[in-house]
């Protein structure tokens, strides 16, 4: 293992019409509390028409929530312009900041929260894929962040790809403003034999009931050709502190023997002893859909990680408060906003047609009915 320096009551939703959500209200389940065994499948309920945060101008694609203590619904999100194509999410992406009266929405635009700073930073030109968690009264944004040449290109631009690294900011209020550090919170490890020696993203962390923390993150390895490397995998890093220092644990997690690239975007959390994580499960060998779709998986540690009871979180599809079904080209991104430490909505990235011509988020309503 390698150590890297630091950087300094269940719910029901009621009331959804054609108009919105207007609240959550607390009844007992009389499903098991074990969370081993949630069924978040059978929790997603229908999505009113503000749930979907979508700008004109902008692709949007993934967002984080907190609420404060006023009760206002901070979202951090990342978007970039319309008119530089989807590829420029890895060049021009930006961290920005919505708020609202409800965790559904709808949504406003305030502010970015994290904007380019400089190429000459790690994170100068473009800060992506955020997740923000409140621990112990202060705020913790994490990111990817990279630079180079900002030039966008039809699919990727290599050298920004291979630029990414995570970092996390500081704030005392959701709102901001943010401290941002001068080196990554999780580089890449020197060794090029390292499964992460080429670049670090998609960071997500949960604290154990112990207090340590537990960061999950994307990575790619030097061991196949340049430019995009490989394989991709997922690590893991332990910390006493939400800033570190973290120690990194070389064992890939969420793989399928034969199969590249089989999981990504893995949120994490923990309820009481249990962890749990819902991934992207690329192929849909984790949850029997044998499709791109979302998948869920426990663990004792936040460290060695099983397939759940109740695989299966939700295909590329939404039900609407209307009535209607919509299936999508991509569902990503998951995260999720806990409401007295149980998941009550589903934030993901949307994407209608393999155009990609746009994309928005989309916020999920979960009831704690738990049906098996």
């Amino acid at each position: 293992m390698t150590v890297i320096k630091p950087v300094v009551s269940s719910l029901i939703l009621c009331c959804i019409g054609s108009i919105g959500i207007t609240s959550f209200v607390h009844a007992e389940s009389p499903q098991s509390d074990d969370p081993a065994q949630m069924n978040l499948h059978a929790m997603l309920g229908p999505v009113p028409a503000s749930a979907k945060f979508i700008d004109e101008g902008y692709y949007i694609w993934g967002g984080s929530m907190v609420r404060d203590a006023d009760g206002k619904c901070h979202l951090l999100y990342s978007r970039w312009p319309r008119d530089l194509k989807h590829g420029a999410w890895v060049t021009h992406s930006e961290i920005a900041h919505a708020v609202a009266d409800h965790p559904l929405g709808p949504y406003k635009h305030v502010d970015v929260a994290l904007p380019e700073r400089g190429a000459e930073y790690w994170d100068g030109l473009c800060t992506h894929n955020p997740t923000v968690h409140e621990f112990d009264g202060k705020y913790y944004l994490y990111y990817m962040g990279n630079t180079g040449d900002r030039k966008p290109t039809e699919r990727l631009n290599w050298t920004h790809r291979n630029n990414q690294r995570i970092g996390v900011a500081v704030a005392d209020h959701p709102a901001g403003p943010w401290k941002r550090f001068d080196q990554p919170l999780i580089d890449i490890t020197p060794d090029e034999s390292a499964p992460d020696a080429l670049m670090t993203s998609n960071p997500s962390i949960l604290r154990r009931s112990d207090g340590t923390f537990v960061l999950i993150y994307k990575a790619v390895g030097l061991k196949r050709e340049r430019p995009f490397g490989g394989p991709v995998v997922h690590l893991a890093a332990t910390s006493d502190s939400p800033t570190g220092p973290f120690e990194k644990h070389m064992k890939p997690l969420f793989t399928v023997p034969g199969e590249n690239f089989s999981a990504e975007d893995p949120f994490i959390w923990s309820q009481g002893e249990t962890c749990l994580a819902i991934v992207n499960d690329h192929h849909g060998a984790f949850n029997g859909l044998n499709t791109d779709s979302l998948a869920l998986f426990t663990s004792k540690n936040g460290l060695d990680w099983e397939v759940a009871a109740n695989p299966l979180v939700t295909a590329r599809e939404l039900t609407w408060a209307d009535g209607t079904h919509q299936k999508l080209n991509r569902l990503e991104r998951p995260q999720l906003w806990m409401e007295n430490g149980k998941p009550a909505v589903l934030f993901c990235a949307g994407e209608e047609t393999d155009q990609q011509l746009h994309s928005f988020n989309v916020h999920i309503p979960l009831t704690s009915t738990d049906a098996k």
